[in-house]
């Protein structure tokens, strides 16, 4: 006999590089402008203000190589390119130097965004949900696991659009690193494993249409690549 009245929704999940098991997603907590020049680009002072989040919803998760459709209700679809954090641990009010212990993994993300609905948002003191939480939003590339790569502090993070170069920065330019952002999160909600965060984009964001192809890598954890759809 079931234990739920409907049938149970499959467990969203990202691949794992080398391993047939895939890793579970519990939440996907992202950090708002965690670069300076990308502060500036959306019109916000970039000085290191505490970090802020919002969330998508964990089935928003899709894996490298994926045909995303244009999304409904946009017509200002936007790529931002992310470091992505995988949590094999989790933990409440959580020391900066104790952070770094709870990563299992990163990843390359692409934190897709419909721009108008999230500024149209903003604007009105709304949430960024509508604009931030939609269908497919968080293509992930396989996770490398922290025992293999190490953590991550610096190296290239770019993105393409039809092989032209649109976002190019470096991990170090962070405003917030890794673990701070997770002692920090910490401080709010107890973190668990299965969680992902993703990190923040650097400048050079902007559209993306059907028919695009967008790839997007960060150094030591290898490419993503999506394609947009009608």
């Amino acid at each position: 006999m079931s234990d739920y009245v409907i049938p149970a929704p499959p467990r969203a999940s990202v691949a794992v590089k080398g391993e047939a098991a895939r890793f579970p997603v519990r939440r996907i907590y992202c950090v708002g402008r965690n670069y300076a020049a990308h502060a500036r680009e959306m019109g916000k002072d970039p000085d290191r203000e505490p970090p802020f989040f919002f969330q998508k919803p964990s089935d928003a998760v899709v894996d490298d190589g994926a045909d995303i459709a244009y999304p409904p209700e946009t017509s200002n679809f936007h790529y931002e390119i992310e470091l992505v954090v995988a949590l094999g641990a989790g933990g409440f009010q959580v020391p900066v130097e104790k952070a770094l212990e709870l990563v299992y993994g990163y990843a390359v993300g692409i934190d897709l965004t419909r721009r108008d609905l999230q500024l149209a948002a903003r604007d009105q003191g709304r949430p960024w949900s509508w604009g931030k939480g939609f269908d497919r939003s968080a293509p992930c590339a396989p996770l490398r696991k922290a025992s293999e790569v190490g953590h991550l502090d610096k190296g290239r993070i770019w993105l393409s659009v039809n092989g032209e170069t649109k976002q190019d920065a470096d991990l170090s330019e962070l405003i917030w690193p890794v673990a701070d952002i997770i002692s920090i999160l910490s401080r709010s909600m107890t973190l668990h494993p299965g969680d992902l965060i993703f990190t923040g984009t650097p400048a050079g964001v902007g559209p993306i249409k059907p028919g695009d192809k967008v790839a997007g890598g960060v150094d030591g954890l290898g490419e993503i690549h999506i394609q947009v759809t009608p």
